[in-house]
């Protein structure tokens, strides 16, 4: 039986805590993967968990995608999630403020912001209990506009290395999910003249999107068996698996949303044989590390488009990778982010070796003898000592 320590190792985990507090009804995970290239940087969502090992899965995933999630984006932090077991009716602001204190309590390793079931005003209240929280400000506007545009720069990507084609005009495009990254996604493919075919669970986001960009509307089981060039999911994870890959006929998948596929081995492998181009999802939607990753150095709209154009130049990079070695798009994205990890565990240890000889050498200096000259003992510079008068005896 697979216990929860071998879980951690498998993943490759350096820190989960589990953080309870009683008094406030808290019950949340926070799990630091990789901190090599620096600290863990992940958002917080709030879900209401089946139970505690379902909770305990999404965070391993979600943390072990955003160590990849970065390291693709050539980001300088490593990756971390959190999950709070709480219903969103149930949110209060004494609930975030024990959660903050839990992150504050990590001293910097991990450092948080807004996801599933979070509201800017939440990431401000955990936010007055720790420094460790971004996108308190919303200076460029939250992550979801970065997140989407990076989106339409992958399904570009993929339509270029796949059919070397330069535009999405006539692309008929099925997006699965119309929050805040679907929404601002299909008013990106809408105004490149795709035709839109989407899904959701709330008929008002599909009944809006519909009447801003012409979108045909689709119950969600259908919306996997559509006859379209791009399946863009953009809800949550877990949707490309054993059941619905034979019904689909989209030749690419390119979505925001997080662990797409259910089992990435297998499934990505299925991808492949079926001839599907998959983004990965840490590659594609690193849109969103981006923006609060920029929020957290100080905003600069320059350096942070520069950064998300690189997601385009990096899948083109995965993709060739995946051709080349006759291996699944996902394996070709992990080996890319394993070098970047691995070179940024060899200059960590680099720095590690560095501060310690400097210790040692401080040590040393601490620990030799000061002689103290007698009386005569002092012995002047002859170029001072030839000028120095003589008292008369």
């Amino acid at each position: 039986m697979t216990t929860l320590f071998d879980n951690l190792t498998n993943m490759g985990h350096e820190q989960v805590l589990f953080c309870h507090d009683r008094e406030n009804n808290l019950k949340a995970i926070i799990a630091i993967h990789n901190t090599n290239l620096g600290a863990a940087m992940g958002a917080t969502r709030l879900l209401p968990y089946a139970n505690e090992a379902d909770a305990l899965r999404d965070v391993l995933r979600l943390s072990r995608g955003m160590t990849y999630k970065a390291a693709c984006a050539n980001l300088p932090v490593g990756g971390g999630k959190a999950v709070i077991i709480a219903r969103p009716e149930d949110k209060t602001d004494e609930l975030f403020k024990a959660y903050g204190r839990f992150v504050e309590s990590l001293n910097g390793r991990f450092i948080t912001g807004q996801d599933v079931n979070l509201t800017p005003d939440d990431v401000r209240t955990i936010g007055s209990e720790t420094d460790y929280v971004v996108g308190k400000e919303e200076r460029s506007g939250g992550p979801a506009p970065l997140t989407a545009m990076g989106v339409l720069l992958g399904i570009k990507a993929a339509i270029a290395f796949k059919w070397q084609q330069t535009n999405l005009q006539g692309m008929r495009v099925a997006v699965q999910g119309l929050g805040n990254v679907g929404k601002n996604l299909c008013q990106h493919l809408h105004e490149n003249g795709a035709q839109l075919f989407v899904t959701d669970i709330d008929p008002n986001r599909t009944a809006e999107v519909q009447r801003l960009y012409g979108a045909t509307v689709v119950a969600p089981d259908e919306i996997f068996s559509l006859d379209v060039d791009v399946f863009s999911p953009c809800a949550l994870g877990a949707i490309i698996n054993s059941s619905t890959i034979p019904l689909m006929r989209a030749s690419i998948i390119a979505g925001a949303a997080n662990n797409q596929l259910e089992n990435e081995a297998l499934h990505g492998k299925l991808l492949r044989e079926n001839n599907i181009l998959y983004c990965p999802d840490y590659v594609i939607n690193a849109g969103g590390l981006i923006n609060v990753y920029n929020e957290m150095i100080g905003y600069e709209e320059g350096t942070a488009l520069r950064q998300l154009n690189n997601i385009y130049d990096t899948l083109l990079r995965i993709f060739g990778i995946a051709r080349q070695q006759e291996i699944t798009t996902h394996e070709a994205s992990q080996k890319l982010a394993e070098q970047r990890i691995e070179k940024g565990k060899n200059q960590k240890e680099g720095r590690r070796k560095d501060k310690e000889k400097e210790r040692q050498s401080i040590n040393s200096l601490k620990k030799r003898p000061i002689s103290v000259p007698g009386d005569n003992a002092l012995e002047l510079h002859p170029s001072i000592a030839s000028k120095t008068p003589v008292a008369n005896k």
